[in-house]
């Protein structure tokens, strides 16, 4: 409790010497995406201009805190979001797009936000920072330091997911996006004229100030009216992942991520999983497949692995995949099974590990090539390329007509 009081007043400080410096508004809600009807602009280049947002200027005062989050797989209605910026204790509340993409294992939750606005919410030193500001309504991403080390960058650039047809967006600031004391809740920044192009769900995400009030005594009043698609999370000092809480997982980054859909869980205290029952009765099947035998794995891939282990029958090769080294396809855990590393894409049931006791994590493997080759020309990506390579594992990267 005195962290969280420690907390709220220091930014209640900030707000008031950034007010006396800047000078400032009050926190009227401004209607969601109305910046997307600002000019193009010509200043930038070409393949961002029908992305480029005004710049934000200076920070506008007060600035608020990271109390609540409402993450839903859909959009955010509005007389719902009316309703909830009229529960009491609620003292500011900013709607967002929000979903998450994968570099290589790492998942990477992001938002599509107006600059302006969502600023507001941001630790203050970052909340100021115009020109972090500036680039993310220039078009380009803005990410937390923390995962700089963790996400492939090439010429400064990310690509938002594993998938071949997935958009490539350059980096144009490392800055710190979640309170210090707070549980982080995205790891990256776009402008929200990118939400239609990236297929995130328009507005489906609200972050709520409570300012001095505990957010857990507004928790339940804003969860009654969020949906049964939306989870509400407590962001402040101290929160460890409650087992019971609803999570929501919304998944962008190409065709694939289109197809998998999109679903709410809970943690157990082993760092598995638990997707809700409806999205495992729509998208997880038990099938027959060559080689392996009876797989589980998402609908939308066992058309791909179950041509790829036919062509390695029809070349000879059945030998090289070793049955009694299957590693899983559907095993919904985090990473590592730390919530901190976020959800590993085997909870999709869109990946798929094989050869395993050979094939360890930081080796070249001793998989077949001539299998890598042939899951490749049927969609997967594979492990073995990456900086830490994972040569067991080859995932869902691309859709392929199966006939």
């Amino acid at each position: 409790m005195r962290a969280t009081m420690l907390r709220r007043l220091c930014a209640l400080l900030v707000a008031v010497v950034a007010g006396a410096a800047l000078g400032g508004c009050g926190a009227a809600a401004k209607p969601h995406a109305a910046a997307t009807k600002a000019p193009t602009r010509t200043d930038v280049p070409a393949e961002l201009r029908d992305v480029a947002m005004p710049h934000p200027g200076k920070v506008k005062t007060p600035l608020f805190t990271q109390d609540l989050l409402v993450y839903s797989q859909d959009p955010l209605p509005k007389d719902v979001v009316s309703a909830i910026r009229a529960v009491k204790g609620v003292q500011a509340t900013e709607q967002f797009s929000m979903a998450s993409f994968y570099v290589e294992e790492q998942q990477v939750t992001y938002a599509a936000v107006d600059p302006d606005t969502f600023r507001r919410y941001m630790p203050a030193a970052t909340a100021q920072d115009t020109e972090v500001w500036d680039r993310v309504a220039d078009g380009e991403l803005g990410v937390t330091p923390s995962i700089r080390d963790a996400i492939a960058v090439q010429d400064d650039s990310v690509k938002l997911g594993n998938g071949q047809d997935a958009p490539t967006l350059h980096i144009g600031a490392f800055a710190p996006l979640n309170e210090d004391l707070n549980r982080p809740f995205i790891n990256a920044v776009v402008n929200e004229r990118w939400a239609p192009k990236l297929h995130m769900p328009a507005g489906n995400a609200l972050l709520i100030s409570t300012n001095l009030v505990d957010p857990a005594k507004v928790q339940p009043a804003v969860k009654a009216l969020a949906g049964d698609k939306a989870t509400v999370q407590i962001l402040g000092p101290g929160r460890n992942l409650d087992p019971h809480a609803a999570l929501t997982a919304v998944l962008t980054g190409g065709s694939v991520a289109q197809a998998v859909g999109s679903f709410t869980y809970t943690v157990n205290g082993d760092g598995t999983v638990n997707p809700d029952p409806r999205w495992v009765s729509q998208y997880i099947r038990t099938e027959q497949v060559p080689i392996l035998g009876a797989v589980r794995c998402n609908k939308a891939m066992l058309p791909q692995l179950r041509a790829a282990l036919t062509e390695v029958v029809k070349l000879g090769l059945a030998s090289k995949v070793h049955a009694n080294e299957y590693g899983g396809c559907y095993v919904p855990r985090y990473i590592g099974h730390d919530p901190s590393q976020g959800l590993s894409f085997h909870t999709w049931g869109t990946a798929i590990d094989l050869n395993v006791p050979g094939n360890q994590r930081g080796t070249v493997g001793t998989i077949d090539r001539r299998v890598v080759q042939i899951f490749k020309r049927w969609g997967f990506n594979w492990g073995g390329t990456w900086r830490y390579t994972d040569p067991m594992h080859f995932e869902m990267a691309h859709l392929v007509a199966v006939r």
